[in-house]
């Protein structure tokens, strides 16, 4: 079976491939970002009807974290929407059956109850400071169900929780919160600095998912006879959440990195900065009756990433990550487009 995995130099898309690569029979096909962009819809569509890849992986996507959306929303929203329809458009175009569409939980309203279940979509408002983001994977989870509809194919969106692990992107600025928080600690432990301030109050709850099991998660409902998958969801509402089911509150998860790489100083918390949803953690009951979920302990896997990260950044760990991709190391300035690089590459071209 031929696979193709669009964002395999991402955090995940590079987990899922690696996951492919070890699988007796499965031919994959990848294509770097200097070698196909996404965003070009003649050269995706021109490029899926030479390859005819049997199933489709969509990882690749331009995300970040809170100040990233607040300071790009045009960014998030057009380019996602481009990628998506490319990608997805270009696939039924070239007679692809199966697609595995990867998006992301901030698809549900900012209030809704927790833990958020798949019935939760379109319910409500989004959280502000991300919705044009979220916008575009809503777009990407109907696009595929609308084509299953009224084509018959087989097109699959799983929306997995705050992610993390080997491979993710430590920026300062625009990553997520895990590996920002992994990357301050750290530096503040090498400089004995007497106080790390975490944006927010710490009080808003937050799930998180090490990459590996979301390569697994992703694979397993990738490989789902269509009949059981279908058994478990509906035709306008086929999504399903991938996360442990457990969350932590982001003053408990400083503490925890704080401890992890040895940092012993005060920890303050900035309330000017925004909080984003008060309290974002998903319903995995789905995917655990189809008979998966997660089984790395958050500790662990940020012992996990924080080593990683140290032994990849090419310096003491204050520098920029490099980052594993087909079992070579090659720069962060590498990477291509990935459900986890939050690098505004574009934007700090324009800058320039």
């Amino acid at each position: 079976m031929k696979w193709y995995v669009a964002g395999h130099r991402g955090m995940v898309g590079g987990a899922i491939l690696r996951r492919l690569e070890a699988r007796e029979g499965a031919e994959t096909v990848t294509r770097t970002r200097a070698e196909l962009d996404l965003r070009d819809q003649t050269g995706v569509r021109a490029f899926l009807r030479a390859e005819r890849p049997d199933v489709v992986v969509l990882a690749a996507a331009k995300v970040g974290g809170i100040h990233a959306n607040v300071t790009y929303p045009a960014d998030f929203i057009r380019e996602n929407l481009e990628i998506q329809s490319n990608v997805i458009g270009g696939a039924f175009d070239a007679g692809v059956e199966r697609l595995l569409f990867l998006g992301s939980s901030c698809i549900y309203p900012r209030l809704t109850a927790q833990p958020m279940t798949e019935e939760a979509l379109l319910t409500g408002t989004l959280e502000p400071t991300n919705e044009p983001y979220a916008i575009a994977k809503i777009a990407g989870i109907k696009l595929c169900e609308s084509l299953n509809r009224q084509h018959g194919t087989d097109y699959r969106s799983v929306m997995p929780t705050n992610l993390y692990g080997p491979g993710d992107d430590f920026h300062p600025t625009n990553s997520h919160v895990l590996p920002a928080l992994i990357r301050r600690f750290h530096e503040a432990a090498e400089t004995d600095a007497p106080e790390v301030v975490v944006w927010g109050t710490g009080a808003p709850r937050r799930e998180f998912l090490h990459v590996h099991d979301m390569a697994e998660a992703s694979l397993f409902v990738a490989d789902l006879p269509r009949e059981t998958y279908a058994e478990h969801t509906e035709p306008n509402l086929s999504h399903v959440n991938v996360g442990t089911g457990e969350d932590v509150s982001i003053g408990e998860l400083a503490r925890i990195v704080a401890e992890t790489v040895g940092y012993q100083g005060r920890i303050a918390f900035d309330a000017t900065k925004p909080d984003g949803a008060p309290r974002k953690l998903l319903d995995v009951s789905r995917l655990a009756e189809l008979g998966w979920t997660a089984r790395i302990p958050l500790r662990e896997g940020i012992a996990e990433a924080h080593r990683w990260w140290r032994e990849n950044t090419g310096t003491t760990g204050v520098g920029r990550p490099m980052a594993w991709h087909g079992g070579r190391r090659v720069s962060g300035d590498r990477i291509g487009w990935s459900v986890e690089s939050t690098r505004m590459q574009d934007a700090d071209r324009r800058k320039a």
